[in-house]
This record gives structure tokens, sequence and C-alpha cells, in this order.
């Protein structure tokens, strides 16, 4: 399958990534939200051109897993059918926008990412893979603790402002300056070599030393953040999660013939538009308290060619061992793809066992390394400490 598939970045739709099963094919809903038809086709395709396997992910979007070679361009017109593609990859990479699910018809939420979307599609900008805009213009910042590079907020006075990721404080703007500015400042971290960093994210760039010009700085206070939203009924609609992120492609289509739009969330979850109950299904997250919105883990072995160990098996045996106040990673290699910031608990596992890093990353050092997975499933007070 090395025809079309390439390693290094995250994939999309036009440039797949491959793994384990076979191509790894992501749709970036527009504006974060796919109509009831939108959603259905797309569960249709991961069938028929997929091993059936569809993923939501941090960025909000979708992956379509195991598609050959020989199925991809197929795939690939199935979606263009939709509108979900754009002119071409690199277009589609700088299209990387998380949206506040919770927006309303009366708000500017959808028109603001729109505008950028047109924006950066007609932009010269070369941001780094990961490089990204949220757009997080409610009464509360439901974003904060996603992963973003420049965000659109509102401010202490409900106005809107322009936020460096890493920055205390804003621009505000008007409405009608918003894109632009957020445009301004993306051209500002790659003019002033944040694409050139090790990290290449604006709050790296910050800590480095880099100063935000003055007429993109401001002093606008953000409104304050928000917890992250567990599954359970909103005014917009029932909030729903599927376990490790990873659904089989019927559970979509049903969520898709019972409302008339699915909204994407970088928590792995979806909020089915206008339900006034929770949907029911084995694959479906709907309890608050369901200890496996505790646990993070990637797609692991076999599925993920880099990874060492079946992550989500230890992942579903551990989850019920983790405290409701804490977070546990299970990563299949030190590249941490499902999650790149800290958690309370990190297993990533390497050709010698699984190595065991508290409160940090992927890339920080371990506190104990190689342990087995019969070792840590018979021994889960090790996670939190206890021998």
């Amino acid at each position: 399958m090395s025809a079309v598939a390439v390693k290094g970045w995250c994939p999309g739709a036009l440039r797949p990534m491959l793994s384990g099963d076979g191509l790894v094919v992501r749709v970036r809903p527009r504006a974060g939200w796919l109509d009831a038809a939108q959603g259905a086709r797309i569960a249709e395709l991961a069938a028929r051109y997929g091993n059936g396997l569809i993923d939501l992910t941090s960025r909000a979007n979708l992956q379509i897993r195991g598609v050959s070679d020989e199925a991809y361009p197929s795939l690939v017109d199935g979606l263009a059918e939709l509108g979900l593609l754009d002119t071409d990859s690199n277009t589609e990479a700088r299209r990387n926008i998380l949206v506040t699910p919770f927006w309303t018809a009366a708000d500017e939420t959808r028109s603001l990412a729109t505008e950028l979307e047109q924006v950066l599609a007609s932009a010269s900008l070369d941001p780094p893979t990961k490089f990204g805009f949220a757009i997080d213009d409610g009464d509360a910042r439901m974003l904060a603790r996603a992963s973003a590079d420049i965000r659109i907020e509102r401010d202490r006075n409900g106005g809107l402002l322009v936020r460096a990721d890493g920055a205390q404080r804003g621009l505000s703007v008007r409405r009608s300056e918003a894109v632009q500015a957020a445009l301004a400042l993306a051209e500002w971290f790659v003019a002033s070599g944040g694409a050139r960093g090790e990290k290449k994210r604006m709050a790296a760039h910050l800590v480095g030393g880099a100063s935000i010009p003055e007429t993109l700085r401001g002093d606008a206070e953000p409104v304050a953040r928000s917890a992250d939203p567990a599954p359970g009924l909103y005014p917009t609609g029932a909030m729903v999660g599927v376990a490790f992120g990873q659904m089989p492609h019927q559970t979509l289509s049903d969520l898709a013939g019972s409302a008339p739009a699915l909204r994407m969330t970088p928590w792995r979850m979806m909020l089915v538009e206008g339900m006034r109950e929770m949907p029911r299904g084995a694959d479906l997250v709907t309890d608050a308290g369901d200890p496996r919105l505790r646990v993070v883990a990637c797609s692991g072995a076999p599925r993920c060619g880099e990874a060492h160990a079946d992550t989500r098996i230890l992942a579903s045996a551990l989850a019920r061992h983790i405290p409701p106040d804490a977070r546990l990673h299970v990563s299949g290699c030190a590249k941490g793809c499902a999650h790149s910031g800290s958690t309370d608990v990190t297993l990533v596992a390497t050709a010698d066992g699984f190595d065991l890093i508290r409160r940090g990353t992927t890339r920080d050092a371990p506190v104990i390394r190689g342990l087995t997975s019969s070792y840590l499933v018979a021994n889960p007070s090790v996670l939190t400490g206890g021998h």
C-alpha cells in the first residue's frame, strides 16, 4: 500500500497515512459539522472501502480505517461528492480548525469558521503540520484544554478577541477584523521563526522568547474557561462518546439517522443535534461516570505498525482503577498520537514493556520501566503510586 501512504504528519483525505490495518483517511468536517446525509454516507463509505471502523480524533475529525490502495480513489470520489475535500493536500492541512460545539444559529461561530476556512484556503501561509486554530466564542472557553495555537474567544465584556496560545491576554477585535487578525498572527509566527522551532507550536515559541508585535498583542482578558463537557443532554442536543474514540460504521449510521446533524468535538465525542434523550448502543459512552472517559488510548498493535502493544485491551482492563479525578494515557509508542499533553499517569509501550510516567507526557522520563501488561492488570495500584 505504499503508493499513496506517507508517514510523518497527521493524515488527511488527500494525504492518507499507512497504518497496520491499511490506509487511514482523515475527514475534516467543515466547521466541525455534518448534516445527517453526510454522516450516513461517511458510514457507508467506511463499510464499503475501509474495514468499517471509524475514529473520532482530538482534532474533531473522523478517520476511516483499513482502506486499501485499490479502494482509496473510490473513497475519495465519495468524499468529494459530499463537499468534504479541499483543492489540494496543503490547503487541507491548513484547514486545522476546532469549533466549539455549543453554538446556536443566532451566534457568530459558524460564520467565523466559514470565513477562516475560506481565508486559509487562499492564503500563502505554510504553517507546521499540527498548527491550528480554535473558535471558542461562547460565554465560557470550552476548548481551553484542547490543542490550538491561535484562539478566537470572548473577552470579559462579551466582545471578541484574538489570542496567541500561551499568552494570557489577547487583542480586542470587531467581528469584521477577527479572521484577518488571526491570519496576521499566524503569519507572524511563521515569519518570526516559530515554524523552525523544535516543537513548532505557538506556546513553545513564546516561552522561547518570541515577542508578539504590539499591533497583535492586546490586553483583553478572555472569559473564564469551562471544564470539558461530559456525556449528557444539553440545550443543543445529546453529547455522546465512543470507547477510546473508535466506533463501527453502523454506530455512525444510527446516530446520523436519529438527528438532523452531528457536531464533532475534540473530546472524542459527538453532539447529536436536537436529541432530547440519550441514544442507546453498546458502543456508546452515555454515562458521565463511565470509567472509559478517564483513559486515552491510541489504536495500538496490530492496527498501528509503530505500536509495541495492544493499548486498548490494557486500557479497558485498567480504566476502572483510575480515580474519577485522574486521567490515564496508554500509548503504543513514544509519539503519543492520541494525546500530546500531560496526564496523571502515562504508559508508553516499548520493545521491553511499558514505561510508566507520572504527571507528564510520553516524552518525559519514566519512573518505572519494563512493566508487562499482565503485571499492570494484576497490580493496578502501581499506577497511582501503590505497590
